[in-house]
């Protein structure tokens, strides 16, 4: 059998059409956008058109963004590495400790569903810096990645966890061996998501935060301004640094993966 064959007749259609629909669903929503601010709304209800947006962010340019932007992911990246570094060791812990179990998932879920409007201001008194805004961050990412990593674990077979025990191994090699293996797919699934939930944290402590610089800042004073075009160009921004992110965290996903890459029906049974 042929490697091809047995890789499945559309597994190199697959990526070229993937990208496509995308293009198309981003060619839609433009085409949406624009009807709506020409016809519907206009720039004196509050929605430019895609192509005033895009000439604000080029006049701009990099001189304007380039400060906000490494504001707001040197926070987001912070708050992302600590958040989920927490949670992971959260879940390796109630594995190997589960009389914890209880306490740690209530504390996630408390983080989780903690109004972060609430709990911004009360950052901004006790910390100083751009760390109120790190703190927003990770609380933005620790409950996903707990619950992922969590999943993940669990989903572990059964005889592969009874032949390393049969083999003398405690709950360490096991953990090691075969739980981390099997977490690997949900906890990166859940990283992924995460990506774009520690900018949007970052973001939404900047508005409650103490710092000069970052999008969150510079989309409070574009509103203040009225500068309509500017304030979706940094929306527009702060999205495309999301994507990028979770974007980033995908490609990691897929070299760690190798096994899962071209996965299909056709694939599993040729």
């Amino acid at each position: 059998m042929s490697t091809e064959s047995a890789a499945g007749p559309g597994r190199g259609l697959r990526l070229p059409t993937a990208w496509a629909g995308g293009a198309a669903g981003i060619v839609v929503l433009i085409a949406a956008w624009s009807v709506l601010a020409t016809t519907v709304l206009s720039t004196a209800d509050g929605v430019p058109t895609p192509w005033a947006v895009v000439s604000g962010i080029l006049d701009d340019g990099w001189t304007f963004y380039g400060p906000h932007i490494s504001q707001t992911t040197g926070e987001a990246v912070s708050g992302y590495l600590i958040g989920n570094g927490l949670a992971l060791a959260c879940a390796v812990l109630v594995l190997l400790v589960p009389a914890l179990e209880r306490l740690l998932t209530q504390l996630a879920v408390a983080s989780y569903c903690l109004p972060m409007v609430a709990i911004g201001p009360i950052l901004s008194l006790v910390l100083d810096g751009d760390k109120p805004m790190v703190a927003m961050a990770g609380l933005s990412v620790f409950f996903t990645t707990l619950v992922g990593a969590l999943l993940g674990l669990r989903s572990a077979d059964q005889a592969s966890l009874d032949l390393v025990r049969a083999y003398g191994g405690g709950r360490w090699q096991q953990m090691r061996r075969v739980q981390i293996v099997a977490a690997l797919p949900s906890t990166l699934a859940a990283l992924k998501i995460a990506a774009p939930a520690a900018l949007l944290g970052a973001i939404i402590g900047e508005y409650l935060g103490r710092v000069d610089s970052g999008l969150g800042i510079a989309m409070t004073i574009s509103q203040q301004q009225l500068d309509v075009s500017r304030t979706w160009g940094i929306a527009l921004v702060a999205g495309a640094v999301a994507g990028v992110g979770y974007g980033a965290v995908g490609l990691v996903a897929r070299f760690a993966l190798p096994w899962s890459r071209g996965t299909t029906v056709e694939g599993g049974g040729s």
